[in-house]
């Protein structure tokens, strides 16, 4: 939340001790009065290994579900919200695992006030879409409302709380969440001085509605099976990793740039029309005329994760694509949504991505105009795995080279957006690469801390 210069120098210059609540003071903001909304619980947790919190329940209107999380003792004066994962629907669900992706629980360890959202509706799991059934409300809310209204609700607690307002924002999201992060800096490029965004799903419609659809038709032959399979991936995997891990110069069980990777599969014992899925999930969706609908395609290096983003396993777990590819056609990606009889085998690469341009308007944030937040003074720290073949790195590359171009050159994009791509890293690092490389190898949190309070720019977010 950006301040007044004036508020900012008195913080500033006072070491500004703010005094332990107690429990007391936590209930009470069960009757914290605000527009457009109202709080629904507030009690105290006490979690083992995380400091004892007041939890704050609330509802945005219509239906916007809040969590706040702020410290009894030990408030650092700042901040911290973030994005939630596939459709989203479960309010707090990163929360609930190890992982510090999504998740409010690294805020809270380092003293900040903390919060999420459901983004707008309930679900029984992230892949699930009929809330977004003939229901725009409920997309504007999930598109981009929900960062604002959380935000101004966490701030109203925290005001009613301590009795100041918080001096410094952070967002911090992955997948949608990374979507979250994109849309935050452009909707609200004053609402957060930081932004942490990972694996950014930052264009939805081209790649839930055009690009997962390709992949799943590029992999169902005419009678409904599947081509591609665990098997294959394997094989496949194991070639990749044969002819292109020593590409970098170092023979390492990670491939540093797919882009530097050439593979011949023909020894590998692939049919031809296995062959062709191949081929068509490495370029990427293409129309007729040949046109690229989405940048790039599924990198090498990102076979070991198959199993769970687009193949399944022997065990018939996984191959969420169908999930997410299914839940977005059928319910939020056309104007009129054709509803659970649709199928993303039916997606026409030549009208139907044009048909996507009000969803486009109102969950995208992928252009690459960052004026405003810069302008704003926010650093942006943007991280994606090599190895990621759910949301292509490709496109986040494009997306920062469009960007630095805007911004005048990359090292004037540089003093306030940063990129760091991972090798052998999966989508948000979920399951863990080859190397080990997981969620647990990254701290953009601490970088990204020196950068907005010291000035020290990142030259690395990998855990030392």
């Amino acid at each position: 939340m950006k301040l007044t210069a004036i508020t900012l120098a008195l913080l500033a210059s006072a070491s500004y001790a703010y005094a332990d609540q107690t429990p007391e003071e936590c209930s009470a903001l069960r009757d914290t009065v605000f527009d457009g909304g109202h709080v629904t619980s507030a009690r105290v947790m006490s979690p083992e290994g995380l400091p004892q919190y007041c939890e704050v329940r609330a509802t945005a209107l219509p239906a916007i579900s809040i969590e706040v999380r702020l410290p009894l003792s030990g408030w650092n004066g700042k901040f911290y919200q973030t994005g939630c994962g596939g459709f989203c629907g479960i309010l707090g669900r990163a929360d609930g695992g190890e992982s510090w992706v999504n998740a409010m629980r690294p805020g809270l360890e380092r003293g900040y006030a903390t919060a999420t959202s459901d983004s707008g509706h309930h679900a029984l799991a992230v892949t699930e879409a009929t809330w977004a059934q003939d229901n725009p409300n409920a997309e504007r809310d999930w598109g981009w409302r929900s960062i604002g209204e959380t935000n101004r609700i966490a701030q109203v607690m925290i005001d009613a709380f301590y009795g100041a307002p918080s001096s410094q924002a952070i967002f911090q999201g992955c997948s949608t969440g990374g979507r979250m992060a994109h849309v935050a800096a452009h909707r609200y490029p004053e609402m957060f001085d930081g932004i942490i965004s990972g694996a950014p799903a930052m264009d939805y419609t081209g790649l839930v509605g055009t690009a997962m659809s390709w992949t799943l038709q590029a992999n169902t032959a005419e009678d409904g099976s599947q081509i591609l399979g665990p098997d294959e991936a394997a094989k496949i995997g194991a070639a990749v990793m044969q002819q292109c891990d020593g590409a970098d110069g170092t023979e390492d069980g990670v491939i540093e740039d797919p882009r530097a990777c050439e593979v011949d599969y023909s020894g590998l014992g692939l049919s031809n029309q296995q062959l062709d899925t191949l081929a068509k999930w490495r370029e990427g969706p293409r129309n007729a005329a040949g046109e690229q609908l989405y940048p790039g395609g599924i990198p090498e290096g990102s076979e070991p994760f198959w199993w769970l983003w687009l193949t399944g396993n022997a065990e018939g777990a996984g191959k969420l694509v169908s999930g997410f590819a299914g839940g977005f056609t059928r319910h939020m990606a056309f104007a009129d949504d054709p509803g659970t009889e649709y199928s993303p085998l039916s997606f026409d690469f030549e009208t139907d991505p044009a048909r996507m341009a009000t969803a486009a308007s109102v969950y995208n944030g992928d252009t690459p105009d960052l004026s405003a937040f810069r302008a704003a003074g926010g650093k942006m720290i943007v991280y994606h795995g090599w190895a990621d073949s759910i949301v292509t790195p490709y496109k986040t590359v494009e997306w920062y080279d469009q960007a630095a171009e805007l911004a005048g050159g990359e090292t004037a994009l540089n003093e306030n957006v940063k990129l760091f791509m991972v090798p052998g890293l999966d989508h948000c690092g979920i399951l863990p690469g080859p190397n080990g490389v997981n969620w647990s190898s990254l701290d953009p949190m601490t970088p990204l801390e020196a950068w907005m309070n010291e000035g020290t720019a990142p030259s690395s977010i990998m855990v030392e």
